[in-house]
């Protein structure tokens, strides 16, 4: 026992025992909600107002406002619209205009409700939205919030298109601890939503979640594939919303590529995914402006739990606030 190789040896050990218990309560959290606050786009315009809103405010105060409104990507129509509220309603101070460019922006929001309409037993959520754009991931972090408030969730995998798609799916599924319907690769995508609700109807479930295809090329047959599928739940169990998930940090240009689904089917909320990963956080503003429904919920991080219902009130202030 004099030999210090065997005290070395047994420290090692001990630290290998104490890591291993880290890692497996870590791990244990994954299906639980965790009470920590995910990253929020703070104070994203407020290090650029400093620059701008100081001394006397005059043209070129207005013309710095614009340039730092468009460069957050809120887009041209409610920037000019911001710039001319605080413009026209004549601030002497700093703080007036700040306090004016705080209403003006909370003022580009809807006023609809944010709520998810879930009254009806199942109530079926169809989600749409381009690949890449965090749409299967989105999936199953609200489906995750759904069962942590209680909520029998089944997930149906209408992707068929997509290679991998279905499997995907199913390792959230399986983490969440929710079933999935799942279909033949190149099957029927109508057929696997349909499954899918009638297997929620045969086991009580609460919430049907059906993921879509998002392919860029082939667009015609997209949209004609899902407006097939809103159809066939329509008549099955009836749409309580469908939900577009959209990129933050695909700006202007993502915005544009998603239009078309507005026109496919009827949207009635928007879900945005990766807002913790871009510093132009005013995507939010265009997103409601430009699709003309509300955002619902933003994913502010890569945890389960870091799904947030959006309040623009919080939202403005946040981007607003001086660290």
């Amino acid at each position: 026992m004099d030999n210090p190789i065997w005290l070395i040896a047994a420290v090692v050990l001990i630290l290998v025992a104490v890591i291993a218990i880290v890692a497996v309560r870590a791990r244990g959290t994954d299906s639980a909600v965790v009470d920590i606050e995910p990253s929020r786009p703070k104070g994203l315009l407020a290090a650029g107002l400093g620059r701008i809103l100081r001394g006397n405010l005059d043209d070129r105060t207005w013309e710095h406002l614009e340039e730092l409104l468009l460069s957050a990507d809120v887009g041209v129509e409610p920037t000019t619209d911001i710039v001319e509220r605080v413009r026209s309603a004549g601030p002497s101070t700093v703080e007036e205009a700040r306090s004016l460019l705080s209403e003006a922006l909370k003022a580009q929001f809807l006023a609809h409700g944010r709520e998810l309409s879930l009254t009806a037993k199942p109530a079926v959520v169809l989600v749409i939205g381009v690949n890449g754009s965090g749409k299967t991931t989105t999936i199953a972090k609200l489906a995750h919030r759904l069962t942590q408030e209680g909520r029998t969730v089944i997930l149906g995998a209408a992707d068929t298109f997509r290679a991998a798609a279905g499997e995907q799916l199913d390792t959230w599924a399986k983490r969440v601890g929710v079933d999935v319907v799942m279909g033949q690769q190149g099957g029927d995508p109508a057929s696997v939503a349909f499954d899918a609700v009638s297997s929620a109807k045969a086991k009580g479930g609460d919430v049907v979640i059906v993921d879509t295809a998002g392919r860029l090329h082939g667009k015609k047959n997209l949209m004609a594939e899902l407006q097939k599928i809103h159809r066939v739940l329509s008549a099955e169990a009836g749409v309580s919303e469908v939900l577009l998930v959209l990129d933050a940090t695909s700006g202007q240009n993502g915005l544009a590529q998603v239009e078309q689904f507005g026109e496919a089917v009827p949207l009635t909320g928007i879900l945005l995914a990766k807002l913790d990963g871009t510093a132009r956080g005013g995507i939010v503003v265009a997103v409601e402006r430009r699709l003309g429904v509300p955002v619902k919920f933003v994913g502010l991080g890569e945890r389960l739990e870091d799904l947030r219902p959006f309040d623009p009130e919080v939202f403005v202030d946040d981007l607003l606030e001086e660290s």
